[in-house]
């Protein structure tokens, strides 16, 4: 058998990952299950964006292109984010996963250390180790919005310390920082000469009249020291294109696209036709209104029946898709809550654990309302039975 290297061996498996694809094994068998796992849109890639990747093949664009991508996108990438930003500061990569990876890769040498709030997304920490640092996770709670404050940024900061992780819409916890908050927040980042990354994947999916703020936003000193990672898959329904991008400094980005000449080279050209359409095309902005609109029915569809469940807690997502569920009240670890929950009524959730948190599951809401009824009538069967 082959010995692996030490670093794939202390690799956490994706949870999120490992239950779509349980939950797809036993729908292939037959199984009646509500998947609620998946951090994925229900919707289809819109039309106009297909046929933009459609046409660039038509028009025999299937060579190799940039390794920073095609100029044109970066341009449009570079026009939305705004400021001073230029196609100099911005990399499109497979994804907006590549392009946190690829950060990480390029900025962090062994012991150099990232905050990262803690509930975190499931790739975070792993990345943050693969490249060698540490991950300094800051446990928040229900009372702060499980957001970070700038007295716990402060308390955690040490001389090793490179890199603040931001996520806003979050995931797993659908909470959104406020323009005051991160403002607090750019301040410790300035006074201690720190980068941030700011994942802005969620960034068009807000509800109740939430806004969107980006770190990047707050005055030219945060802006020279803000990351921004972000994609295609969340807001236009692109996952499986896998397209993202990296908006840094321009020395950042020549690293990270240094590295990735190295490794995947560029995303596939006619994909990126598709998302320059999604960028530019005037038909773009009705479109993420409407699929915005429906995931916010469906928000409220679960929250309102999440409220007639006896011994879970939460808070009411502002954006995102998802739903950060406190299950502490049954004693049960996430990982047996989840299990006995498709053992006994066939709904495939998250277990908090891969999280960062193991009294929390994560439930998705991107799914059709008739999935979401019916996983949520099991979920209060299976409460109800942990009481007899």
């Amino acid at each position: 058998m082959a010995r692996l290297a030490q670093r794939i061996i202390q690799l956490t498996p994706s949870l999120t990952l490992a239950v779509t694809a349980q939950a797809a094994q036993l729908r292939a068998a037959g199984v009646d299950v509500c998947g609620l796992g998946a951090g994925e849109p229900d919707f289809d890639t819109p039309d106009f964006i297909k046929q933009a990747a459609k046409d660039a093949l038509d028009r025999g664009e299937t060579k190799y292109g940039p390794v920073g991508g095609h100029p044109e996108l970066r341009q449009a990438i570079a026009q939305m984010v705004g400021r001073s930003c230029t196609p100099a500061q911005v990399l499109v990569t497979v994804g907006g996963k590549q392009s946190l990876y690829n950060l990480m890769m390029t900025l962090l040498d062994p012991g150099d250390e990232v905050i990262i709030p803690s509930p975190y997304w499931v790739s975070y920490p792993e990345m943050v180790r693969l490249a060698e640092g540490r991950a300094v996770l800051v446990p928040t709670t229900r009372a702060t919005e499980y957001k970070i404050t700038p007295a716990q940024l402060q308390a955690h900061i040490t001389p090793q310390t490179r890199l603040v992780v931001l996520n806003s819409p979050g995931n797993p916890t659908g909470m959104v920082y406020t323009h005051s908050e991160l403002t607090a927040l750019a301040q410790v980042i300035v006074d201690h000469d720190l980068l941030v990354l700011s994942d802005e994947i969620y960034d068009q999916l807000l509800y109740d009249g939430a806004t969107f703020t980006s770190i990047s936003s707050l005055g030219d000193e945060i802006w020279q020291r803000t990351i921004i990672s972000s994609g295609f898959s969340k807001s236009y329904a692109m996952t499986g294109w896998r397209l993202g991008y990296l908006v840094a400094p321009p020395d950042i980005i020549q690293g990270a696209a240094g590295l990735q000449s190295h490794s995947t080279s560029n995303v596939a050209t006619f994909v990126q036709r598709g998302g320059l359409a999604a960028l530019t095309d005037p038909r773009t902005p009705a479109i993420v209104q409407t699929m915005r609109r429906a995931f916010e029915e469906r928000r409220s569809l679960v929250c309102d029946l999440l409220d007639t469940i006896p011994g879970l807690a939460y808070l009411r997502p502002q954006g995102a898709f998802y739903v950060w569920i406190d299950i502490a009240s049954t004693g049960l670890d996430s990982t047996t809550f989840c299990q006995k929950l498709l053992a006994q009524e066939r709904v495939a959730c998250v277990p908090g654990i891969a999280f960062g948190a193991d009294d929390h599951i994560r439930i998705s809401y991107a799914t059709d309302p008739q999935t979401l009824q019916t996983a949520l009538g099991r979920l209060g069967n299976f409460m109800t039975s942990l009481k007899k």
